[in-house]
């Protein structure tokens, strides 16, 4: 990552006031490689819904990334024809480099771009950098999986889009919804302070500028979308989400390391509010009940693997308390780490002892409920049974988690151990 330089400081969120004549407030960059076939119908259709429905002044750059076909000379056309267009020539091909460059030359104080194929509906431009010109937000960017926008699309992209995003969500604890899409708008100076953080000149740049927004406490709008996949998309699939992946590790380990100065990105105001500390706030229940049931899954499924093994050389009864006992530590130490967020080896041993009693609670609270079953019914129904097991195992879980919170793992302890107060944003 770069880190030889430090950018600034971030600025206020303020309402953009209209600009002076020649400056358009907004600035929509269209990065094209040899797109010859749709660069015109795109920047025209694009032209005429901006001047029909935009209330302030605009321009389009059409950012040329090393075309080998007619795109140059298409592009100079269209700078010639349309007074709101203009065209930018760069000599290297990427899609981060195109919006790395032509962002940072820009005098609009909003910029955005979109693909030029046009899969996005104009009718999200406008929500899209409103919040923008308003002081609301600092990013803007349209979101194919949030419940409002209507997709159509093949399942193998649906299905790499979410399993990407997922990803994001688990290494890089990202809550936006939709790194990819290519639909996105930034403040101006907001760009001028994130941008040189920003290493990647290809296709994780859009991911790589919104991880890097969020963990500096930027606001990003998210706009749900009508979007059409288009058929004759030349991104290539595996190579574009290798880069992504390689670009996750990056990332992710130099937030770890803390090579990125973000922590010296101070706002005049505006801060997210879930980075203070308050009293008697709950801090990161969401995502402490996310945690604390994937490492429940992934508990029972080691669960059942242990007892498999266990039972090939012992009885069912050994090797199920070896099983329960394994298991039970593993799931302290996953909880302890993953949903409760405390480093360091401070308590270990304490932490693992309490979850011991925990665990030994929850067993005698299902097994005790069986044994009532039993003494209230001589000889109960299997599925009388599977309900009762059911029901107190729910308890038993619930239970787990409350005193996981409150008494292995409580917030105080957290901070003694080595947690970071971002973690539980």
């Amino acid at each position: 990552m770069h880190t030889d330089s430090f950018p600034g400081a971030l600025p206020a969120r303020r309402h953009l006031p209209a600009a002076g004549a020649g400056t358009p407030v907004l600035d929509v960059v269209i990065p094209v490689h040899n797109e010859e076939k749709d660069l015109q119908p795109c920047v025209r259709r694009l032209h005429e819904h901006l001047a029909r429905t935009f209330p302030y002044a605009f321009r389009i750059t059409i950012a040329d990334n090393a075309s080998t076909d007619a795109t140059p000379r298409l592009a100079t056309r269209l700078a010639e024809r349309l007074d709101e267009v203009r065209s930018v020539r760069l000599e290297q091909k990427g899609r981060g480099r195109a919006l790395h460059t032509v962002w940072s030359a820009s005098d609009a104080p909003v910029l955005a771009y979109m693909d030029v194929d046009l899969s996005t509906d104009l009718n999200a431009l406008l929500p899209l950098v409103a919040p923008l010109i308003s002081g609301h937000s600092d990013l803007a960017i349209g979101s194919r999986l949030s419940r409002g926008s209507r997709v159509v699309r093949g399942a193998k992209r649906e299905f790499l889009s979410r399993s990407y995003n997922l990803i994001l969500r688990g290494s890089l604890q990202a809550r936006f919804s939709d790194a990819q899409c290519g639909f996105k708008a930034i403040r101006r100076d907001v760009a001028r302070v994130l941008l040189p953080l920003v290493e990647d000149t290809g296709w994780f740049f859009d991911t790589e500028l919104l991880v890097l927004a969020e963990r500096a406490g930027l606001r990003i709008h998210e706009v749900p979308v009508d979007w059409v996949d288009d058929p004759d998309s030349r991104v290539h699939i595996l190579r574009t989400a290798a880069e992504d992946l390689k670009g996750v590790w990056r990332v992710g380990r130099a937030l770890a390391t803390g090579a990125l100065p973000l922590d010296r990105l101070a706002r005049p105001f505006g801060d997210d509010p879930r980075d203070r500390t308050l009293e008697d706030v709950p801090r990161g229940l969401a995502r402490q009940l996310a945690g604390f049931c994937t490492v429940g899954v992934l508990s029972t499924l080691f669960y059942l693997l242990l007892y498999t093994t266990f039972r090939s050389f012992t009885g069912s009864q050994p090797a199920n308390a070896l099983a329960l006992l394994v298991s039970a530590l593993a799931n302290t130490a996953a909880n302890r780490r993953l949903t409760f967020r405390v480093r360091g080896r401070r308590g270990v041993v304490r932490h693992q002892a309490q979850g011991l009693v925990v665990f030994a609670i929850g067993l005698v609270l299902t097994s005790g409920s069986l044994a009532a079953l039993n003494t209230a019914t001589h000889e109960p129904a299997h599925s009388t049974e599977l309900a009762v097991l059911v029901v107190a195992n729910l308890a038993a879980t619930i239970l787990r988690f409350l005193l996981f919170r409150a008494w292995v793992f409580p917030e105080r302890d957290h901070f003694a151990a080595g947690h970071d107060p971002r973690d539980s944003r």
